[in-house]
């Protein structure tokens, strides 16, 4: 997902876009292990393994893709909890100078 999209997307409430995000990553995690184990525990013909694996290799771009995206809205998240704390220090200044 671009940058740009991807900020578009965050411009609502990123809290609920991390949250979205790790359900989301939670949920192909899950589907990874239950491929893992059909891999491990079942018989296969070699056209079946195939078909598993590659949907356990698609399935890992898309948990990286979420991890990446996830990185990316927590760091936004992160420099606007700064911008907040230091709004709200400001205007304390700013009120404690006034009060003086």
């Amino acid at each position: 997902m671009s940058q740009t999209s991807l900020k578009k997307r965050n411009n609502g409430m990123p809290e609920r876009n991390i949250d979205g995000l790790e359900e989301k990553l939670a949920l192909c995690r899950q589907s990874i292990e239950e491929v893992d184990l059909k891999l491990r525990r079942e018989k296969l013909s070699p056209e079946g393994r195939k078909s598993l694996e590659r949907e356990r290799n698609l399935l890992m771009t898309k948990a990286d893709n979420y991890e990446k995206e996830l990185s990316v809205l927590r760091k936004e998240n992160r420099k606007n909890a700064a911008l907040a704390v230091a709004m709200g220090l400001l205007i304390a200044l700013i009120y404690a100078c006034w009060m003086m």
